[in-house]
């Protein structure tokens, strides 16, 4: 088997995260290749080799597969790399996603743990309280688009005007913002020679509220008036309601929504959603559960999970906006929450306030130093790191405290996987796990674990 050569197979199964596994029997080997279905039969072709294991080029999908039992929802299918399987049904979804979350907990696990399943997303369409879309064109030198990611593809950009994981009114907004720039010839930022004005359009919804922030990405490399654009948003007819719109200014090289300067154009620089009969105040970067319905699932889970907390000590590492300790709090005696994000944790403290929680603390900074600075030892951990996981340094000082219990919430379970062995070789034992379907039609899951001491075991 060489680079280059290109084969037809059959899909036997997808690994997470969306690892299709094609034999090919006239070579004795397995193919990875990824952005395929179960049992869909394909041509790919051979494009490199990792620690001996060949990866393909998905190429053309030469027969359905019989899980592909519905039509697509949306018009840019299957060629967007925003959802995977919409073909399929919601049912077949989920057990796909029970498999491979069960393999990977199966293999990392040290003894016997209850595995709960994956739990579904209360809406599968329109649950995106939050989407990144990206200006660039569908083919090189093309006409101005605004969307999402060609599957495959980190250059080619497809207009998501039709969008099934976001509310109507993100569409609404994102045809309205693309249409202005088209119509004064404004052109992107080429990331390659670091040209160009338009970036990407931060949208936010408030799922419950229906309060909209509307963020604009642009460099400094052009000027335009600001107040047409404005007034066009402002005048269109929404379910929601636009609270705040923002020109953020961000001349870094790298292709990530930050702010050198936030600039705000009309309202506020937040918006508020409810989450379990709580408020929370969310700003252009905090960090809050996408799917607010499926957060609620997975923070009841969190709640069942972690048991009986009255009168212990609960932190709350990567808080994001706090909004788990502020959920744990009314039964806590306090609530300690570690998150790196600034503005997120102005917003967690604002929050706690908001929501007469005065046993809460939100402390800026990065785990790993800012636990040498609490003077307080937790009773028990919530712990929801970003998706590559807890830095190697950071958790054993977090292991240090011996609790009885931690709780672990996860986007990424092959991150879960690989902490777990740190967390069992310090003497803690995998008690149960679940999932939660929080990306509907996508490849990604999160998956929540509880791990009991083995003093408290004994």
């Amino acid at each position: 088997m060489k680079k280059g050569q290109v084969y037809e197979g059959i899909i036997e199964k997808v690994e997470f995260p969306n690892k299709g596994i094609v034999p090919v029997p006239e070579e004795g080997r397995n193919v990875i290749v990824k952005n395929g279905i179960p049992r869909q039969k394909i041509r790919f072709c051979v494009n490199k080799f990792r620690k001996g294991q060949a990866e393909g080029r998905l190429l053309e999908v030469l027969e359905k597969s019989p899980l592909e039992t519905r039509e697509p929802v949306c018009g840019l299918f299957p060629a967007c790399g925003g959802c995977m399987y919409q073909t399929m049904a919601y049912e077949e979804q989920i057990l796909m996603k029970t498999r491979q979350v069960k393999e990977i907990m199966d293999a990392a696990v040290e003894g016997d743990y209850v595995f709960e399943g994956v739990r579904k997303s209360p809406k599968e369409f329109a649950y995106r309280n939050k989407m990144e879309f990206s200006f660039g064109d569908e083919y090189k030198d093309g006409p101005l688009s605004l969307g999402l990611h060609k599957k495959g593809s980190t250059y080619d950009v497809l207009t998501a005007s039709d969008c099934k994981l976001v509310h109507e009114d993100l569409t609404k907004i994102l045809m309205c913002v693309l249409n202005h720039f088209k119509d004064l010839g404004a052109g992107y930022y080429k990331k390659m020679q670091h040209v160009g004005y338009l970036r990407h359009l931060l949208l936010r919804r408030g799922d419950v509220t229906g309060e909209i922030l509307v963020n604009l990405v642009t460099t400094t490399q052009e000027e335009h008036e600001m107040q047409p654009l404005v007034e066009k948003l402002l005048s269109l007819s929404l379910e929601g309601m636009i609270v705040g719109i923002l020109h953020i200014l961000n001349d870094s090289w790298s292709d990530v929504v930050q702010s050198d300067e936030t600039r705000v154009l009309y309202g506020q620089d937040y918006y508020y959603e409810k989450l379990l009969g709580m408020d929370f105040k969310i700003t252009p970067f905090s960090f809050f559960q996408p799917n607010t319905k499926g957060a609620e699932v997975l923070y009841q889970i969190v709640r069942d999970y972690i048991g009986d907390i009255r009168d212990l000590t609960v932190f709350d590492l990567f808080s994001g906006t706090g909004t788990i300790g502020q959920v744990l709090a009314p039964v806590a005696k306090k609530v300690i929450g570690v998150e790196i994000v600034e503005e997120a944790v102005d917003a967690a403290k604002e929050n706690a306030v908001h929501n007469g929680l005065s046993n809460c603390e939100f402390i800026a900074g990065d785990v790993f130093k800012v636990l040498d600075e609490i003077e307080e030892k937790p009773d028990v951990i919530v712990l929801d790191p970003p998706r590559d996981g807890i830095h190697p340094k950071a958790l054993p000082k977090i292991l240090d405290y011996g609790v009885d219990r931690i709780v672990y919430i996860s986007c990424k379970v092959t991150s879960l996987a690989r902490d777990l062995e740190m967390m069992q070789a310090r003497g803690y034992k995998v008690e149960k796990c679940v999932a939660v379907d929080q990306f509907a039609g996508t490849v990604h899951v999160e998956t929540v674990v509880l791990l009991s001491h083995k003093n408290l075991i004994a």
